[in-house]
């Protein structure tokens, strides 16, 4: 797994993540000491950077919030310019464990997006009401358009390879879910393959969540709303090379 992690970037987008982003660093590099890390500060308006630096990790700062997708795709643009094959996505929170990285990175052999799905076998994560529902059948919509069975297309632990990683530095949206359910479908009509594996999530180490009770409240449309544009995105525009 050496050579592959060396080959590999993770990304880690942050938001006032001061608490959390430190420890998540350290753990990163304890249990992935052959893969470098890239903090994108979005925005922050507390001491990310610093805690981020402190603990070892490289610090992009972006001047205001873009959302998880601007700064992914700062990561991306980075990853391409500096010769590595594979980004994985780790939330600075402390909710993704780094130890699942390697079953990520393995699935890149036959697939081009690996998704740490929290719904497919591990651990207990669980939503309700209609976010639930919206998870359920946006899901049962992208597993159809991947021609794969997809349990959960909102998560934001994801494995990219070399494909994926060129088509996202150039057409990874910025807008909310456009990281996750819109990129699927971007990637899967770019003739991208998309797999899953298990993974289990961990409770917050810091910080404030990003689903408020406003977001929860609007979630379901704003994610049809994602979806619709996806599919409207003219498919010739995707194209990568193999």
């Amino acid at each position: 797994m050496g050579p592959l992690l060396e080959r590999t970037l993770i990304v880690m987008p942050a938001f006032n993540e001061e608490e959390a982003v430190g420890n998540v660093i350290r753990e990163v590099r304890s249990k992935l000491p052959d893969a470098c890390c890239l903090v994108v500060n979005d925005g922050s308006s507390d001491d990310t950077t610093r805690r981020a630096r402190e603990a070892g990790a490289l610090v992009a700062v972006l001047p205001f919030n873009l959302g998880v997708g601007g700064a992914m795709r700062l990561g991306f643009k980075y990853a391409l310019e500096n010769g590595y094959d594979n980004v994985v996505q780790i939330d600075s929170d402390g909710q993704h464990d780094p130890a699942n990285v390697p079953a990520l990175l393995a699935c890149l052999a036959r697939a081009d997006v690996v998704i740490g799905a929290r719904f497919a076998g591990e651990g207990e994560y669980a939503v309700r009401g209609l976010r639930k529902f919206a998870m359920s059948v946006l899901a049962a919509i992208l597993s159809r358009t991947a021609g794969t069975r997809l349990t959960d297309t909102t998560s934001g632990f994801k494995a990219c390879g070399p494909r994926a990683v060129r088509l996202f530095a150039s057409h990874l949206p910025a807008e909310y879910l456009g990281d996750t359910v819109e990129a699927l479908v971007i990637a899967s009509r770019a003739g991208c393959v998309i797999e899953q594996v298990p993974v289990s999530m961990r409770p917050r180490a810091g910080g404030q969540p990003s689903h408020h009770a406003v977001k929860a409240a609007t979630y379901l449309g704003r994610a049809f709303l994602a979806l619709g544009f996806a599919l409207l995105r003219p498919a010739s525009s995707l194209a990568v090379k193999a």
